[in-house]
């Protein structure tokens, strides 16, 4: 693990070392090293615990994270070379350093053997977060939406540490491999239910719940394209790995305190999807589409059987990697159009026909086309909701054909249709485009290989 961790730490220096002609491909480089680093973290998968010392644990939950966290930095530096190709270099090193730092707190967070190493590195990715929504952020509204996400995260985070404090006080430890070994919790002098929910509020706000999502469209529309891969790939995974992980200190017989909110997940997927079909915004499009499939990934982990778990596990690292590319995809458009309204980029397919064939190979991902491993997650979630309820069959069927219509939708808008006037003379696609999103796409098709890679712990 060390071999990870070390180079992030001298990462972060690189960008303030180097000359400016050096300073992207050099940063790009390292961040690549570490993400191929990481994939050794996958020959211990059949053992239960790897890496532990009384800080760093590495097991079949945490190393898929960790793996998506390194495999990203290598191409939010790609995607935001042209965004910031006009900026001051001192500011392009800082927003490199920044990357590189919120990276190595996202490891750690990941990596953490006590929770409440967890809780302080849970929220210093805030830190760097918020000064890339707020500083490189493209619109005026930014600073609202840096407000949004800080105090939405901050109000729900003070429960969690009370909560967790109580809990070291109770049991002793909130070390995750001890916990396993404590047959029963002592009870508790207050409340459990109020535990329950100051436990889990905080992450249901990270992934988000429907209803405490109002930050996420804000942060995705304001921020620039590598806080929109970032907050979609893995901030949002942040919260279903932490209530995995809180999971097993919690009252097993509060079960049926788990039917609201699985109520209310399953309900925000057939809504958020509802929005997504009259959105004008293209990445608002994609944010709202992210709270959909988040939704069945809270419905998945309330039920806490080894399917549900594992469906979960598999449907978080295959949006991640998807609602990035979207992004991406997203981006380019911007770029070229200088707007993120659909009605303003029709026609794109005649005159980028490559782009038009990666927007349609991710778009198929986002709709969970056989082989993908979307489509392993979600049936593994929706077979799991039946078991639990037959009735859930109906919110999910209906969310699965909102899903395919606004993907469909957000297809046929920005590629098909009479190309307007002033989209004419647009430059075309560069390789630098291309390569970032094949390294989007070929992490999908080794998935789709080898599925047991991102199972989880529990299958």
């Amino acid at each position: 693990m060390l071999k990870i961790l070390v180079p992030s730490v001298l990462l972060i220096l690189t960008p303030w070392l180097l000359p400016p002609g050096w300073l992207w491909a050099t940063t790009t480089l390292g961040a690549t090293m570490i993400a191929m680093t990481s994939l050794t973290l996958l020959q211990n998968s059949s053992e239960s615990y790897s890496y532990i010392n009384d800080l760093i644990l590495v097991d079949e939950l945490s190393a898929p994270f960790l793996i998506l966290t390194t495999w990203l930095l290598p191409l939010v530096l790609l995607a935001s070379q042209k965004h910031l190709m006009q900026e001051p270099m001192t500011r392009q090193r800082s927003y490199a350093s920044m990357l590189i730092f919120l990276q190595f707190s996202l490891i750690l967070a990941f990596s953490a053997t006590e929770m409440i190493l967890f809780f302080i590195m849970f929220e210093t990715t805030l830190i760097p977060t918020l000064f890339i929504i707020t500083r490189w952020g493209a619109q005026a509204e930014r600073l609202n939406a840096g407000q949004y996400f800080l105090f939405y995260t901050l109000a729900t985070s003070m429960p969690l540490l009370v909560a967790l404090l109580l809990l070291h006080t109770q049991s002793g430890s909130l070390s995750t491999p001890s916990i396993h070994l404590i047959q029963d919790l002592p009870e508790m002098s207050w409340t459990p239910k109020l535990l329950w929910v100051a436990s889990l509020m905080a992450f249901m706000v990270k992934m988000p719940l429907y209803g405490v999502h109002l930050w996420l469209p804000k942060a995705h529309v304001e921020a620039p394209i590598a806080g929109s891969m970032i907050l979609a790939a893995v901030l949002l995974k942040l919260g279903g790995y932490g209530i995995m992980r809180i999971y097993f200190y919690l009252d097993p017989t509060l079960k049926t305190f788990t039917l609201p909110l699985i109520i209310l997940s399953l309900w925000g997927v057939i809504m958020t999807s509802s929005i997504c079909l009259r959105q004008t915004d293209l990445k608002s499009l994609i944010a709202y589409s992210s709270v959909a499939h988040m939704g069945l990934v809270i419905a998945s982990i309330m039920i806490q059987t080894p399917w549900s778990f594992t469906g979960a596990m598999i449907l978080m690292i295959a949006h991640g990697i998807t609602s990035s590319g979207l992004f991406c995809l997203a981006n380019m458009n911007y770029e070229r159009t200088h707007s993120r309204t659909l009605v303003f980029a029709r026609g794109l397919q005649t005159l980028l026909p490559l782009m038009a064939s990666w927007w349609l190979i991710i778009s198929l991902m986002n709709m969970a086309l056989p082989p993908t491993a979307n489509l392993t997650g979600e049936i593994m979630i929706v077979v799991s909701l039946f078991n639990w309820s037959p009735w859930t069959i109906i919110m999910t069927g209906f969310g699965a054909l909102l899903t395919v219509c606004y993907t469909l939708y957000m297809f046929l808008s920005t590629q098909r249709g009479i190309i307007p006037n002033y989209l004419v003379t647009i430059t075309s696609t560069h390789t630098r485009e291309h390569l970032l999103l094949s390294l989007h796409v070929l992490p999908m098709i080794l998935i789709i290989m080898k599925p047991q890679l991102i199972w989880g712990l529990l299958l």
